[in-house]
């Protein structure tokens, strides 16, 4: 999973600030930035909320699921 480009896109067709999407998953801007750079992945509780996110706005998760990797979050 691209969690980076998937955070980002996310983020940008919300018309999101970083600091607005750290508080809508509830952690910090230092978080959101972390895993937009691709140097952390969000925890589990998070991953699933920015799936909900992308449910409630129409954002095609699965389409971040890298080539070959087997997609555990259907």
């Amino acid at each position: 999973m691209d969690w980076a480009k998937l955070l980002k896109d996310l983020r940008n067709q919300l018309l999101l600030s970083q600091v607005e999407m750290a508080g809508l998953l509830g952690v910090s801007f230092a978080s959101i930035n972390r895993w937009e750079n691709g140097h952390h992945e969000p925890t589990i509780k998070v991953k699933r909320q920015i799936k909900e996110l992308c449910k409630k706005n129409k954002i095609d998760f699965n389409s971040y699921v890298k080539e070959g990797e087997v997609n555990a979050w259907k």
